[in-house]
């Protein structure tokens, strides 16, 4: 497809214990992308190049849109997408969690979202009423319990902060991304409460595709993840209203982190 040189896209895959499925993650991503008008660039991130063959498998790959990185020990989600951000060149930026159990097609979808709605973020959701999900009753619970954290403790009127599919405008990462902090998978809450902390109030929701790992999920990994996203949600509601750590007052903190290529807000 004749590509459209008015926007750049940037995809995010931060990618942990994903070897058996990284190579056909890459594939099928690369196949949507091919499909969309704009250029783009696919960015791998191995949370963990020592974990498991993930990296080696990525590498291997020679496509000439691909930029596979990493490091050596495990950090976490959160981690692995601002790592991946701080080299992304794209004046849209998305992320997708590895593994595609959201349709990688939603990428597409996003795109003609943000631009429907002249929007600052785009958010997969599964709560979408045109969403398609096959998704476990636990899960179910799960992400009602997020939805609920998050609208009453953080005031974000979104019904879906979890699902691993996200898009953004460059402005919004180049203000918010040196603030955050958060490591592991409630990055998510972090990123869309500091980006409607400075503003970007234009969030929108759009609908994906999702067919759930069944097998991946048991009662004491559901108990963990709610707790994970209250624990989260609590310390971005404390830095957030309490320390009002992510203002710009304290821009005085920030310090050059040259593992992330990035300034990073230390809050002393």
């Amino acid at each position: 497809m004749l590509k459209n040189k008015d926007h750049f896209l940037s995809v995010i895959i931060p990618v942990y214990k994903q070897a058996t499925t990284i190579r056909q993650d890459i594939y099928s991503i690369f196949d949507t992308l091919e499909r969309i008008r704009y250029d783009y660039e696919l960015i791998v991130v191995i949370d963990g190049t020592e974990v498991d063959s993930s990296y080696n498998k990525a590498k291997k790959l020679r496509l000439k849109k691909l930029k596979v990185v990493g490091y050596k020990h495990n950090h976490g989600k959160g981690y692995a997408l601002r790592f991946g951000m701080a080299r992304s060149r794209g004046d849209y930026v998305a992320f997708i969690d590895a593994g595609m159990e959201i349709d990688p097609n939603g990428l597409s979808l996003i795109l003609e979202h943000l631009e429907w709605y002249q929007a600052d973020i785009i958010v997969g959701s599964k709560r979408h009423p045109a969403s398609l999900i096959n998704y476990p009753f636990e899960r179910k619970v799960i992400s009602f319990g997020a939805y609920l954290i998050s609208r009453f403790l953080l005031n974000l009127n979104i019904h879906d902060t979890q699902a691993g599919l996200k898009l953004f405008r460059r402005p919004v990462l180049e203000k918010v991304l040196p603030r955050l902090l958060i490591k592991n998978y409630a990055i998510d809450l972090e990123l869309l409460s500091v980006s409607n902390r400075l503003g970007f109030s234009r969030i929108f929701e759009a609908p994906i595709k999702l067919n759930y790992g069944f097998s991946s999920l048991t009662h004491a990994t559901g108990l963990k993840i709610i707790l994970s996203s209250l624990l989260g949600a609590l310390a971005v509601f404390y830095r957030l209203r309490l320390l009002h750590y992510y203002d710009d007052r304290n821009k005085r903190h920030w310090i050059y982190d040259p593992d992330l290529d990035l300034r990073i807000n230390t809050g002393r």
